[in-house]
């Protein structure tokens, strides 16, 4: 009997093994992995204002333009004279990351005697690439001056984003 008992046993501790070895073989598992990018906050300065020169006007309405890159068409019946600058504007962040540029499309100038004028806005590039030193764009325009043009100092402001891609 004892050999009866000790070869039950020995069946009894070879089924458990075989039940548990069973639901081992249906048990699945995986990973995930969790990831993160972080991108350094962007800034955003201006190092020069969108500069039109100085303009004698006519007797008929015109334009005057400067391009992105700050060169000046002075307009039919107008004397533009002086310097003339795009706005320029740097951008800090990470490097290697593509920023979209933007902003307002037209700006208004207020004259310091009176009068108005208006001036679309020309942006040097819809979106940039950022380099370890960051990156920039410039804002041209072209500025409407209306006939025999009230006298003065005209200003306006015009606001630009940049942000990531």
């Amino acid at each position: 009997m004892r050999n009866f008992g000790m070869k039950r046993a020995l069946l009894g501790a070879a089924i458990a093994a075989l039940a548990m070895n069973a639901s081992a073989a249906h048990a699945a598992s995986a990973s995930g992995t969790a990831t993160a990018k972080i991108l350094r906050q962007i800034t955003l300065a201006k190092t020069s204002d969108l500069q039109y020169a100085t303009i004698i006007s006519g007797a008929t309405a015109s334009t005057v333009g400067v391009s992105t890159a700050g060169a000046v068409s002075c307009g039919a019946n107008l004397t533009c004279t002086g310097t003339t600058t795009a706005a320029n504007f740097n951008v800090q962040g990470t490097n290697g990351a593509v920023v979209l540029v933007g902003g307002d499309s037209s700006v208004t100038l207020n004259g310091s005697l009176g009068g108005t004028m208006s001036s679309t806005l020309t942006y040097s590039a819809p979106n940039i690439t950022l380099s370890a030193t960051g990156g920039s764009f410039q804002v041209g325009g072209t500025l409407s001056v209306g006939a025999n043009q009230a006298s003065g100092d005209y200003s306006g402001t015009f606001n630009v984003t940049a942000n990531y891609q």
